[in-house]
């Protein structure tokens, strides 16, 4: 079974607003994928998952502490839904409040290179629980300086991570084609929806993806046209396609601006680029509506 990772519209707007959000996982382990490409994310479960993360999977069978990186794609299986569990998603911004982005983010547990799982036993379980008990509780209090105490907090728990040694259960029941394709999917569907003609999208090519993913570009389409039958440019022209109908359907945004969100430098390339992949004029979508 593969996790969604929705949260109600509350929560997104709650979490978009304050920079940080602390919550008990439930039984489902809901939360280990993370669509919103702002949020890192540190998760407490316990449970049987399958973790694609960059080109690389892990299976765990144990109580593990997730870190994700929102510029790196990852999804979960959930094969053993976990009993319980404690996540946080926070923002960049949050932590350079606190002047913690260099120790934080820029630890192995957040790089590409690095292991984003660590395997706890029931002694370590016990001493990280009450830190994420500690932020939620923190999070609802009136405190004035409750937001430096949280970011000590997650400090807290990446430096107790570092002493820890990590998991490397590499899964060889996937092949390397299936987890590059998946977690290049991932990462295409996570640049979307867009929200703001001032944040054009990033990545846009097959070269993009594959810088990203830390692969050769080469293998990367090889791969994904393995699995999936069609090339690596098919599936973000596709895409970009899709999102481009929505932001003429139901935004009031011009042209210009919409090429400019989807990474187009004039609008004369996004105009031509639709056509040639629709057979129709980008202003004609929205005169359908």
């Amino acid at each position: 079974m593969k996790n969604s990772g929705a949260f109600p519209l509350n929560f997104n707007s709650e979490l978009k607003l304050k920079g940080f959000k602390a919550y008990e996982v439930g039984g489902n382990a809901t939360g280990h994928n993370y669509s919103r490409k702002d949020f890192y994310k540190i998760s407490l479960t316990s449970g049987k998952f399958l973790f694609h993360y960059a080109d690389r999977s892990f299976e765990t069978d144990e109580t593990i502490l997730f870190f994700g990186n929102p510029h790196i794609p990852y999804s979960c299986e959930i094969i053993k839904p976990s009993p319980d569990g404690y996540a946080c998603l926070f923002t960049e911004d949050f932590l350079k409040l606190g002047d913690l982005t260099e120790s934080l983010l820029q630890s192995p547990l957040f790089k590409i290179g690095g292991t984003p799982i660590l395997a706890l036993n029931k002694v370590q379980k016990k001493s990280i629980t009450p830190i994420f008990q500690r932020m939620i509780a923190e999070q609802d209090s009136n405190y004035a300086f409750k937001d430096e105490l949280i970011r000590n907090y997650l400090s807290l728990i990446v430096h107790e991570a570092l002493k820890l040694q990590p998991t490397e259960k590499i899964s060889k029941n996937k092949n390397a084609a299936q987890r590059i394709t998946s977690v290049f999917l991932e990462l295409l569907e996570r640049q979307f929806p867009i929200e703001s003609a001032e944040r054009p999208l990033e990545l846009r090519t097959a070269q993009d993806f594959a810088s990203q993913l830390a692969v050769h570009v080469n293998h990367l389409n090889s791969s994904v046209k393995e699995v999936t039958g069609k090339p690596t440019t098919a599936h973000i022209a596709e895409r970009i396609i899709s999102e481009a109908k929505a932001l003429l359907q139901h935004t009031d945004w011009n042209i210009a601006d919409i090429a400019y969100a989807l990474g187009f430098e004039y609008p004369t390339y996004f105009n031509n680029f639709f056509k040639k992949k629709t057979g129709h004029v980008p202003k004609s979508i929205r005169a359908a509506v």
